[in-house]
């Protein structure tokens, strides 16, 4: 039997912290064994409590969120989920604690707090289990991109029509060393990552920044281009349909599925139909199952389809689903999946 994970809840708010803790405890596999009401507070609580997982609110007294994840990632690394305002600066704050080693990201309601929070109690709650599951190393280091990498792919091969992604836990930063490491010319890029709502634009920006191929929230209706990659928006399904003028991007409002909105499994089902065997299928870091079935699907109609392994994967729940199902036809570590997506694209269809 799985045992519970441990929680420690840092936050200023003496109402917040009791709201996440009736939250994180209705869980069955959470237990919150603390709280502390500062970062000082929190220093000498995980000392005391050991704990696996910790949230951490961005602004606080005495010493801000972010600075007080810097230095706990430098002396003690341990999986931490920030709270964060869902206004401009609260977004661009948040990246920066993902940069700095956090697992995750809530958006913390500017309004009636308490409420807010109990309506995101189930993915709150869901977010922290993850977060307990991860390996955490520490902040990242900036990346370069290889310079070898960038001279291959002078052109794509014919027949390579798109290439799809679907990450969650995990897959903010793993995204970001992909496409730092890619040349601007590939195919068409469809992702859909896992995100909280609020972020996904601020996000987009900032992998636009430090990326060759332009990165953008994809838009309903618009021509799919070469050198591009296109992130699903919250709370609507990406979809590829083919139309006269080429790939598209058709996103759809509707229910969850695989226990998300947007779905991997939705992506990959409509690249099964729409390129078939010249598309490619990419599995990263995250929790759960979901785009197993769907990458399964694009590999029986013949497209190349790739897994994360488990070594570098944050959480190996969504590779280790698709490669169990049958839909993984090669694990790889991050590090060398850039390599993999330019090799498909040169290769012979």
């Amino acid at each position: 039997m799985e045992r519970k994970r441990r929680v420690l809840v840092v936050d200023d708010s003496a109402l917040v912290r009791q709201v996440l803790t009736n939250i994180l405890s209705r869980h069955p596999l959470l237990e919150v064994v603390g709280t502390a009401k500062d970062p000082y507070d929190a220093r000498e609580r995980i000392k005391e409590l050991d704990p696996d997982v910790l949230t951490l609110d961005v602004e606080m007294p005495r010493m801000d969120g972010l600075t007080f994840l810097g230095k706990l990632m430098k002396a003690h690394p341990m999986p931490a989920v920030m709270l964060s305002s869902l206004t401009a600066k609260g977004t661009t704050t948040a990246l920066d604690a993902l940069d700095l080693g956090a697992v995750d990201v809530i958006g913390k309601p500017t309004m009636d707090q308490a409420a807010g929070l109990e309506r995101m109690g189930h993915e709150i709650a869901q977010t922290v289990y993850a977060a307990s599951l991860a390996r955490v190393g520490g902040p990242r280091p900036p990346l370069q991109t290889p310079p070898s990498l960038a001279a291959l792919a002078s052109r794509a091969k014919a027949g390579r029509a798109l290439i799809a992604i679907g990450s969650s836990t995990g897959g903010t930063e793993a995204l970001r060393q992909v496409f730092e490491s890619i040349p601007e010319n590939l195919p068409p890029i469809a992702v859909v990552q896992h995100m909280l709502p609020g972020f996904t634009a601020a996000f987009a920006e900032r992998l636009d920044r430090s990326s060759r191929a332009r990165v953008k929230v994809a838009e309903d209706g618009e021509s799919l281009k070469a050198g591009t990659v296109y992130l699903a928006p919250n709370e609507a399904h990406l979809t590829v349909g083919r139309h006269s003028v080429g790939l598209v991007a058709i996103l759809q409002a509707g229910d969850r599925v695989s226990h998300h909105l947007p779905s991997v499994d939705v992506l990959f089902d409509s690249v099964a139909a729409s390129c078939g065997a010249h598309a490619m299928g990419v599995i990263l870091t995250g929790m759960g199952d979901d785009g197993a079935r769907g990458l399964l699907k694009m590999r029986q109609k013949g497209a190349r389809t790739l897994g994360q392994d488990e070594a570098t994967c944050v959480v190996y729940g969504m590779p280790r689903a698709a490669f169990m199902r049958g839909g993984v036809e090669e694990q790889a570590p991050l590090g060398a999946i850039a390599k993999h997506l330019v090799a498909w694209c040169e290769r012979d269809a």
